[in-house]
């Protein structure tokens, strides 16, 4: 499956239904007049975020959406059926923007099953048996039905994920994820092997949460070096970042510090996330040279540096708890909504 996660789509809500100009004519009865109904309603746009989507690759294709008018009024005082609403499918974590410059954010769809009305559509119009008056007793004026609303938006995708994997091209985080999760990325001897995101769930101790492998990051991404930094936006709402560094890098220090800085020029908060330093590829080097390359990485980040090796799995189990302590899961059988500090009340 093509992935895609932006798209450009123009949405109209349905226009109302017009009025009809209708007079009740039977023999026999006497005080006949206009019984026009009013038109109907024309749908609403609904967006709704559904399970089992990851990419916005069909809106390439399908771009106009339109949401049908509501039926007209009939004789005998018959209002129009309304329009049905046209429900537009998004995957979980899909951005509605506007079609503008600051591309301002009107709606984020982050939880399965959400829905959200966001275009009217117009209300029908008024028969002529509305308009009768005491002076106008035979009315042939109608409503044509008030129009629909309609607008381009762009949507954007920022897949939901509990842990974000960063890292120079080639640092190992395709062969990380594999490891951990059944997803089947691309691992080359190459730079930019990974060209989109990958989502992958991690089982782990009873527990499970998902992480998110994206585009690896080299200096001067923020102005559209390599693949860019368009795909951090992947990793905006992830508790806690792991950030791998090859050990075979010439120096250490600065593949760390050249992702930091790329971070940093994104924005979005991202170089204040939580992150766990991983020195990666350990199954090439001996324990010496570990610890020096691990001290080495320390001082220039701050934090403590985890040994791992994805291919071999060496201290993957580690880095996983570390993970899940940082995600914040609660241990198996433990429930969140009691107080463990209190006595038991059954009020």
């Amino acid at each position: 499956m093509h992935f895609l996660d932006q798209a450009k789509i123009f949405i109209k809500s349905g226009d109302g239904g017009p009025g009809a100009v209708s007079f009740r004519r039977e023999k026999y009865i006497e005080y006949g007049g206009p019984d026009g109904g009013n038109g109907g309603k024309g749908g609403d746009v609904v967006f709704e975020a559904v399970a089992g989507l990851n990419t916005l690759i069909d809106f390439r294709y399908t771009q106009h959406f339109k949401a049908k008018r509501g039926t007209p009024g009939a004789g005998r005082d018959r209002t129009g059926a309304g329009g049905p609403d046209l429900v537009i499918q998004v995957p979980v974590g899909t951005q509605i923007l506007t079609d503008d410059d600051e591309r301002s954010l009107l709606a984020d769809l982050t939880k399965e099953g959400e829905r959200i009305h966001f275009l009217r559509g117009g209300d029908g119009g008024r028969g002529n048996a509305s308009y009768k008056t005491s002076t106008n007793r035979a009315p042939r004026q109608h409503g044509p039905g008030w129009p629909g609303e309609e607008m381009w938006v762009w949507l954007r995708l920022k897949l939901l994920a509990d842990a974000g994997l960063v890292g120079l091209p080639n640092a190992g985080k395709s062969t990380f994820i594999n490891a951990v999760t059944n997803a089947q990325a691309k691992v080359g001897a190459y730079a930019f092997t990974t060209l989109r995101p990958q989502l992958g769930v991690v089982s782990h101790k009873g527990q499970e949460f998902v992480v998110a492998d994206i585009p690896g990051l080299i200096e001067g991404a923020a102005e559209g070096a390599g693949v860019g930094d368009r795909f951090l936006g992947h990793i905006e709402r992830c508790r806690v970042l792991l950030h791998l560094v090859d050990a075979n890098d010439a120096d250490v220090a600065t593949s760390y510090r050249i992702v930091r800085d790329e971070l940093e020029a994104y924005g979005a908060d991202l170089i204040d996330k939580p992150v766990i330093v991983a020195l990666n590829k350990i199954d090439t080097l001996d324990d010496e040279l570990i610890a020096a390359l691990s001290a080495e990485l320390e001082e220039a980040s701050g934090h403590k540096v985890m040994a791992l090796s994805g291919a071999s799995g060496a201290g993957v189990g580690a880095v996983l708890d570390t993970l899940l302590e940082a995600i914040g899961h609660p241990e198996p059988g433990e429930d969140e909504s009691e107080d463990a500090g209190g006595d038991w009340s059954p009020i």
